[in-house]
């Protein structure tokens, strides 16, 4: 390219429109016209509507499910790949699949390892996303991979609620990496809930580690699906005497009867990001936005410039 930077296109997929028009909003160009056909069997046949010949192509769509969202990217990065786009990034906010990070039992996939080599096989060229399940799925791609931490946008609300005697919380044992570089920022204590699962989405038992009495806790993860350990985890430090109890989660996942049980529980609020659209409204949801940080990252990777400087953890 002789040093040239392309010309930069924004597209979104169905699923991710809402977040895609706040993210060129906050970069300052127009989101690219896409359309897209539907077969009357269900099949989707997705077109991108206007040039992409030589250009960096940013095409933003999470994949929660259902799987359509996913199909949907990767036949839109084969769009732009066949339409000589110069490179395809792909803009995933929240990298569904991911729970299914490793073979926890004989027999089952690795799910996040499969859908990393579809967006291989499709011809993706850069992946962007936030607060992957598990920081290893980044080895998954044989593309660079940005990995973008919503603590950018988490911690300075943290310090907007002023409270004291503050505590960071982890709602399991695998989490508490994520928790002690919360508790190491800002300089606080740490405490980790210790859970055994009957089943997937069912807690079993659960004890605390660490203390809680007369604390302000704030349990941070990466998602929240029924809500059932957080809540859980937060009946019980309320229990053992914490003066209130928040959280902070990336991905509102929220299924089932997440936002009854949000509702019932001894948790003060909950913060998430707008990578997922809410289901429903709650007074004890608060949302957001991630807009401004991918924005950012997006035009520091397509100037070639670091994005270190972008993080907190």
């Amino acid at each position: 390219m002789g040093g040239v930077i392309s010309p930069i296109k924004f597209f979104s997929g169905t699923a991710s429109k809402y977040i895609a028009e706040k993210i060129c909003e906050s970069y300052g160009v127009k989101l690219g016209k896409t359309s897209i056909f539907h077969f009357s069997d269900g099949e989707l046949q997705p077109s991108l509507e206007e040039t992409v010949r030589g250009a960096t192509v940013f095409i933003i769509q999470s994949t929660f499910p259902p799987a359509e969202n996913l199909m949907e990217l990767l036949l839109l990065i084969d769009a732009a790949k066949r339409a000589s786009a110069y490179k395809v990034v792909a803009v995933i906010p929240y990298y569904g699949l991911a729970r299914q990070d490793r073979k926890d039992k004989p027999r089952v996939s690795i799910g996040a390892k499969l859908v990393a080599d579809l967006l291989s096989a499709a011809g993706v060229d850069r992946v962007m996303t936030m607060d992957l399940h598990a920081d290893q799925i980044q080895g998954y791609f044989n593309v660079p991979v940005d990995h973008i931490y919503a603590s950018a946008i988490f911690v300075p609300y943290i310090k907007t609620l002023n409270l004291n005697n503050l505590v960071i919380a982890s709602p399991d044992v695998g989490g508490s990496k994520r928790a002690n570089a919360y508790s190491r920022f800002l300089g606080t204590g740490m405490v980790i809930a210790h859970k055994s699962r009957e089943k997937a989405n069912v807690v079993g038992a659960m004890t605390l580690i660490g203390e809680v009495k007369d604390k302000n806790v704030i349990i941070v993860d990466d998602l929240i699906d029924t809500a059932g350990t957080i809540t859980k985890a937060a009946d019980i430090m309320m229990e053992k005497g914490a003066k209130s109890v928040r959280a902070i989660v990336t991905h509102p996942v929220l299924s089932g009867p997440a936002y009854e049980n949000i509702e019932n529980s001894e948790i003060k609020e909950v913060i998430v990001t707008d990578s997922i659209p809410l289901k429903e409204k709650s007074r004890k949801i608060k949302v957001l936005s991630i807009a401004d940080i991918f924005a950012e990252v997006i035009y520091k990777v397509y100037n070639y410039q670091s994005i270190s400087t972008s993080f907190i953890e």
